[in-house]
């Protein structure tokens, strides 16, 4: 395996750790929150399946997409931290799982933020 490679496998292990977390979550979600274990259960798998994006190299629509997500899923995190949001109207707690999802969720965004910087490199 070429060094290059490694960057997209760091890329795919990170999303892999988001996606799988989100997924354990989801199933202490759904019996007390619906809405919340189904946004964890298909947000978790949809993590999990960019494992394959990475991998396989798809190219830069597919990473970009990646990255949006993985950005959305951020986002709602620190906006429901937030008391008195607007999503869920108080601010909520920041346990140990949060902290590994969100820990990885970053390192997904920087390093697939890497690798289009690299392919843009690499093409000129």
């Amino acid at each position: 395996m070429d060094r290059s490679h490694a960057i997209y496998l760091a890329a795919a292990a990170a999303t892999a750790i988001a996606g799988i977390t989100h997924v354990i979550m989801s199933t202490n979600s759904l019996p007390n929150n619906v809405n919340n274990g189904i946004l964890f259960l298909v947000g978790g798998i949809a993590q999990v399946f960019w494992v394959v994006p990475m991998v396989k190299k798809w190219g830069r629509a597919w990473y970009s997409v990646g990255i949006g997500g993985t950005a959305v899923f951020v986002a709602l995190w620190v906006i429901t931290r937030i008391p008195d949001n607007p999503i869920t109207g108080r601010g909520g707690p920041v346990s140990q799982n949060a902290i590994i999802v969100e820990s990885a969720q970053i390192a997904f965004l920087a390093i697939a933020s890497a690798i289009i910087m690299y392919e843009k490199r690499k093409k000129l």
